[in-house]
């Protein structure tokens, strides 16, 4: 049967190349012989370092998964020589270069990676106060980033550079007054640069981001996704940052969490009272009569007809109706006798 790489890594045969990588941070972590003092550790270790760098190689993986770990050593497979990683010609071999420790430097970076996480006196803290959880190997690790390096750009224990994290990425996300009544789910395609497992060259993949608009979310909310941006062997990708922003509506403006409504009287409605019917952003009509004088600018208010609340939704803000007044261009001459008679000066 052989070895198997994908137990080892704790991962199943279909796993993706982060899978991989994932797998190999955690349990390289878990069972360094530096924290981990247990007899099996060293060998452990070992194992875990060799299936890495099968795994990770898509030629060496290709040919394992057909043929197992005798293949790729060039052994005989089934009366002939191994394949060679795309089936053709003599053997295929490859040969584990017995050092895990150089492994973990090239996967960690660094000629001592290592001492990143347990170095002396890191954080103020000797290494023997430092420990690895055998069930959360990053229970320690709160100011480093996933692939093993702190946050910030400089300089850590033993002299090695820390990775920078891009500028966040922003992008505008349009949202109707509609759908923020309502809620609603938008999905975003983006396409990002991706590190292949040789941690140099470059591929491109798209990706689909799923951003749930909740139910009276403001003009202005961000939703981030964490380092979704490009990677490059020497920075943090970068967080993908959506902001909501209201499309423009035929009818309705909003303040916060109020719906503001315009209507336009004649100068006779402002004055001799009217009534008007006005909708709502839920499509229904009310009807509102009004017997004040009406000044340009002048509001009225139906309660809870607004958006909902972003705390509470189940409570919604108000419909605001804003009045303005069409003043006619010109008056004839016995219209403005008869103003002048009955107006006040």
């Amino acid at each position: 049967m052989g070895k198997d790489y994908y137990k080892t890594l704790g991962i199943s045969k279909g796993a993706t190349e982060e899978d991989i990588k994932k797998a190999y941070r955690k349990q390289a972590l878990k069972w360094h012989p530096d924290k981990n003092k247990s007899a099996a550790a060293e060998e452990k270790f070992k194992e875990i370092a060799e299936a890495y760098e099968v795994l990770s190689d898509p030629k060496k993986r290709e040919v394992y998964d057909q043929y197992g770990e005798e293949a790729i050593r060039g052994h005989t497979v089934s009366g002939g020589n191994g394949p060679t990683a795309d089936g053709q010609g003599s053997n295929f071999t490859y040969t584990f270069h017995g050092d895990p420790h150089a492994t973990f430097a090239t996967f960690f970076g660094g000629s001592n990676p290592f001492e990143i996480f347990f170095g002396r006196k890191a954080n103020g803290r000797d290494d023997e106060d430092m420990e690895v959880d055998g069930n959360d190997p990053f229970g320690s690790f709160t100011s480093f980033n996933l692939n093993g390096f702190p946050r910030d750009g400089h300089v850590g224990p033993g002299g090695q550079q820390r990775r920078k994290q891009d500028p966040a990425i922003i992008h505008e996300l349009r949202v109707s007054l509609e759908e923020v009544f309502h809620g609603c789910t938008k999905r975003m395609k983006i396409s990002r640069k991706r590190l292949n497992p040789d941690g140099r060259t470059m591929r491109t993949e798209d990706k689909i981001l799923t951003i749930e608009i909740k139910r009276g979310w403001k003009e202005g909310t961000k939703i981030t996704f964490p380092r979704e941006g490009d990677e490059s062997p020497n920075t943090i990708p970068a967080d993908i940052v959506f902001v909501i922003k209201d499309k423009p509506h035929p009818h309705f403006r909003r303040e916060g969490s109020n719906i503001v409504y315009p209507v336009r009287v004649s100068l006779r409605q402002s004055l001799c009272g009217c009534s008007v019917t006005v909708s709502t952003i839920d499509g229904k009509t009310c009807n509102m009569k009004i017997t004040d004088v009406i000044k340009p600018g002048m509001r009225k208010t139906v309660a809870g007809q607004g958006l909902p609340f972003p705390k509470n939704p189940e409570q919604r803000g108000d419909l605001v109706v804003e009045f303005d007044v069409n003043f006619p261009e010109t008056l004839p001459g016995n219209a403005k006798d008869v103003l002048k008679r009955h107006l006040p000066t």
